[in-house]
């Protein structure tokens, strides 16, 4: 059970403290300035956490085996990362702008796993699209 759960913990842990990173980024710093620091720790990171849990520790080896999507990969994190730091500039906030963007990400995940993954389209995910749609009507709705 450990094995299932421990991982979902990570990454939501991780995104609050992404979320709250990228709306405490100070304004008068470039994005792609502090981004450059973001991805020098985090190169460094997972060099160092790579020789502590890699099995074989042969890191060439590794990149021998590598296709395009690493490379596409790293330009979409810089995308979302960006994009982050601009939505909390333009306004967003924290408390909603996450729920957005998830919501409709989640909408457009669904349709895409039926179309190009075979993945089933249910009544559940039906309505979750619906719950979707309703809920982003109910956040953007101004008192």
């Amino acid at each position: 059970m450990f094995h299932y759960i421990w991982p979902i913990v990570l990454v939501i842990l991780s995104n609050v403290m992404y979320q709250i990173c990228a709306r405490k980024m100070q304004n008068s710093i470039d994005p792609f300035a502090a981004l450059t620091i973001t991805y020098l720790v985090g190169a460094c990171a997972s060099l160092i956490l790579y020789f502590l849990l890699s099995d074989s520790g042969n890191i060439i080896e590794e990149f021998r085996q590598v296709n395009w999507v690493p490379f596409i990969f790293g330009l979409v994190i810089v995308g979302i990362e960006v994009g982050w730091i601009y939505v909390y500039k333009a306004g967003w906030q924290i408390s909603t702008a996450p729920i957005v963007q998830s919501a409709i990400v989640a909408i457009i995940l669904i349709i895409i796993g039926f179309l190009l993954f075979k993945e089933s389209m249910t009544w559940n995910k039906i309505l979750g699209i619906a719950v979707c749609i309703l809920g982003l009507f109910f956040i953007n709705l101004k008192p």
